[in-house]
């Protein structure tokens, strides 16, 4: 199922949050992006809806088994591609921007392929 850049962004915070600091509520994510908690709402309700995260009854986000999948793979891009912008001379901050865009639109063989000449270049 193909999913917009924008749902991709939200599971992709989630993990990140996840792997932080443990937990995840809404205003956790509205706070990291900059959005308004109603944003942030709509777009976990959509989530939901679609079976990429639960939320308890307290408001505790956790990734679903298919939201998992998704911003695994949207996080390792991302780390991946700004680690490979920063070791070619791009700012860090630049390379962070640059790899959230490029992780949405490139392809899996185009990934595979950089991914693999860059680990091969680090060995």
């Amino acid at each position: 199922m193909q999913i917009k850049e924008s749902a991709e962004d939200y599971l992709e915070t989630i993990l990140r949050l996840q792997e932080q600091t443990g937990h995840v509520r809404s205003i956790d994510i509205a706070n990291d992006l900059g959005y308004t908690k109603a944003s942030v709402s709509i777009a976990m309700k959509k989530l939901r809806e679609n079976g990429y995260i639960h939320v308890d009854e307290a408001g505790a986000i956790t990734l679903e088994k298919a939201g998992q999948e998704i911003a695994s793979k949207i996080y390792d891009r991302h780390q991946t591609l700004t680690n490979l912008l920063i070791a070619a001379g791009v700012t860090k901050e630049t390379a962070a921007e640059d790899a959230c865009r490029i992780e949405h639109v490139i392809s899996n063989e185009s990934y595979q392929c950089i991914k693999n000449y860059f680990n091969n270049k680090l060995l």
